[in-house]
């Protein structure tokens, strides 16, 4: 998986460290026993954190060293601090199958869970991922779970499908809850509407989570049009205040946030090669990459979009194999694209699950000159750290 292997003596002149790359990369440290636990993390400076570890000790130092004990050391560099994360991931779940998960503290991105396997469904937000191929609908990643409950509060508030947690018995003498009082929720749990009923509400919202509010949007306009025409204004502009608040509701939907196994995205990465950038996609819970795309070719018949299309076709993601996988690199994506200064660009497919290379082929050009030197993150000398 790491590209460089070096072997490493105490007894190395002090000039031993020059041939490494002042550059960042992704690296692990070997001792002489194969069944000892490596040391790997990543670095912004492969060369100035190994020199850190493996120079000579200053005297009384607690510094960590591990001179004596290192006898390969491992490394491939990296162009971006996306691309450093997701191979630490990958070396991480190789080199610890069974810890690698507390190693990361990777933090699970908030989802709406739109519940479908239940008599009765609600949708409500969680972090965790249900069987892969379960009925269950879900919709993100959100920024926080704040807002992924805001969102959904509010969005809730737009239909009468049930909030509440409990498996339904339907009874006719069931009080019924605030909700059905305020006239907010069709009320399955007393029986005051039939299943048929229930079930078309729970299509609405689902209509409107596919759909990214749209389909309600849609609904409300047909009605404001309707009023117009029969010169109720009055219910007409109280109407078309309600579908300003929906649209409202919809701008803490980020353009990531999406039904997940809809989710298909083209991650765009600086490169170590000249006049190239690294494409990552993100599909069916998987995270593939990178894929080397050169800006500039010898064969001068091909457009630059139809490269692209030529590229995308090279890494098709084959799908997440388990929904811990799925969560993982759900959220090394979710942590990339809400992080305030961050280095590339991403392009979502469309409603129609359809990419545009137009927009990926415009993102190459920008990043490859690469004028940004943000640095990626390092990572502490007590293990790697890629909590969002």
């Amino acid at each position: 998986m790491l590209t460089h292997s070096i072997s490493f003596s105490p007894q190395h002149a002090p000039d031993f460290f020059a041939q490494i790359p002042a550059s960042p990369a992704v690296f692990a440290l070997r001792g002489g026993d194969p069944a000892a636990e490596p040391y790997a993390s990543k670095t912004a400076n492969l060369r100035r954190r190994l020199q850190r570890l493996l120079a000579p000790p200053e005297s009384q130092s607690k510094r960590l060293n591990l001179r004596q004990r290192v006898v390969t050391i491992e490394y491939t560099r990296t162009a971006s601090d996306f691309e450093s994360v997701l191979l630490l991931y990958k070396l991480l779940r190789r080199q610890f199958p069974k810890t690698y998960q507390k190693r990361l503290r990777l933090r699970p991105a908030p989802l709406v869970r739109l519940n479908l396997e239940n008599e009765y469904p609600r949708a409500y937000v969680t972090t965790r991922l249900g069987r892969i191929s379960g009925r269950s609908l879900y919709y993100g990643p959100f920024p926080s779970r704040v807002v992924a409950e805001k969102f959904l509060n509010d969005s809730l508030d737009q239909f009468k499908m049930r909030r509440c947690t409990f498996d339904l018995n339907p009874d006719p003498k069931f009080p019924g809850c605030v909700y059905s009082e305020m006239k907010m929720c069709l009320a399955p749990c007393f029986k005051g509407c039939t299943d048929e009923a229930y079930a078309a509400e729970v299509a609405r919202v689902q209509a409107y989570l596919d759909s990214g509010g749209e389909s309600l949007v849609r609904e409300m306009e047909a009605e404001r049009e309707r009023l117009s025409a029969t010169l109720d204004f009055e219910t007409a502009a109280q109407q078309h205040a309600k579908i300003a608040k929906v649209k409202g509701i919809l701008t803490m939907c980020d353009e990531i946030c999406r039904r997940l196994d809809h989710l298909d995205a083209v991650i765009v990465q600086p490169s170590l090669d000249e006049k190239s950038v690294s494409l990552f996609r993100f599909r069916q819970g998987e995270l593939a990459g990178p894929q080397i795309f050169a800006l500039e070719t010898e064969d001068k018949d091909k457009s630059l979009e139809s490269r692209v299309r030529e590229t995308l076709e090279l890494f098709v993601p084959a799908g997440a194999r388990s929904s811990a996988q799925f969560t993982e690199e759900l959220a090394i994506l979710k942590r990339w694209y809400y992080r305030s200064h961050k280095v590339g660009e991403i392009i979502v497919a469309n409603a129609e699950g359809e990419l545009s290379v137009r927009k990926i082929a415009n993102a190459a050009l920008r990043i490859s000159p690469r004028t940004t030197s943000a640095k990626p993150e390092t990572t502490n000398v007590s293990g790697p750290d890629l909590s969002a």
